[in-house]
């Protein structure tokens, strides 16, 4: 199989797995998916490298990053304008999948739009977590803990791949508390490490498995009173929580 049909492959999977999210309700997931194959549509739109498509392929593949970008609008908004379906996404299936010899009218009236910059992962130097656990209060109950550097930088997404145990159990924490997540990075025209933003858990949301957790403008509100979207695009921190059993 050619460079070119694995990347059309590796999209198509990518496309399934979204629509999956999407219609058994794990719209998180979901829109995870859809804004990661779409930026990587919309970088080999405006790849100039690349031969691989002609310049009507391009444009078709800009089109469907844009119903791609629309969907996950939709799934954003509670009360959405201008919706589009999941039915109307689905449609395109077998674009995606031919897109070598697709060669009929885009069935929707849409345009390309340019690839945002929306956290560049790549511009994040030395990148680490710092995690620790606050009370109520937003007074430290354990030793703040601090992450070894990123191991990988993808897109729009920083991996970590580090296991951090929290060092008390779960039932002995107090009433209230939170996990903190202070994503911090080196910035060296000020010469410091500066918080980007953060995240955190609560108590009731402390259980075995993945969870993804929205992310918050810095600085850490420790309290949690006046909390603000990093951003309205859709970008998390991902977790999978492991409990461990007094043996």
């Amino acid at each position: 199989m050619s460079d070119v049909n694995k990347t059309i492959q590796k999209w198509h999977a990518s496309f399934s797995k979204g629509t999956d999210f999407d219609s058994w309700g794990q719209l998180v997931e979901a829109i995870d998916e859809y804004q990661i194959l779409a930026r990587q549509l919309q970088k080999e739109v405006q790849s100039t490298n690349s031969s691989d498509f002609t310049e009507d392929q391009k444009k078709t593949l800009g089109k469907f990053a844009t119903c791609l970008e629309m969907r996950s609008g939709s799934l954003q908004c509670s009360q959405p304008t201008g919706d589009f379906r999941l039915e109307d996404l689905k449609s395109l299936e077998p674009i995606i999948k031919n897109i070598l010899t697709y060669n009929k009218e885009f069935p929707f009236d849409v345009q390309p739009v340019p690839l945002r910059k929306i956290l560049d992962a790549g511009q994040c130097i030395d990148p680490y977590m710092t995690i620790s656990i606050k009370d109520v209060n937003g007074v430290d109950v354990n030793p703040v803990q601090d992450t070894p550097l990123a191991t990988r930088k993808e897109d729009t997404y920083i991996h970590f791949s580090v296991d951090v145990e929290i060092q008390r159990h779960v039932e002995r924490l107090p009433k209230g508390a939170a996990i903190f997540f202070e994503f911090k990075h080196y910035k060296p025209k000020k010469r410091f490490t500066s918080t980007k933003c953060f995240a955190f858990l609560e108590m009731d949301e402390i259980k075995a498995g993945p969870i993804v957790i929205e992310l918050y403008r810095k600085p850490a509100d420790y309290k949690r009173k006046r909390l603000q979207l990093m951003t309205k695009k859709p970008l998390y921190l991902h977790l999978h929580q492991t409990l461990h059993k007094d043996s």
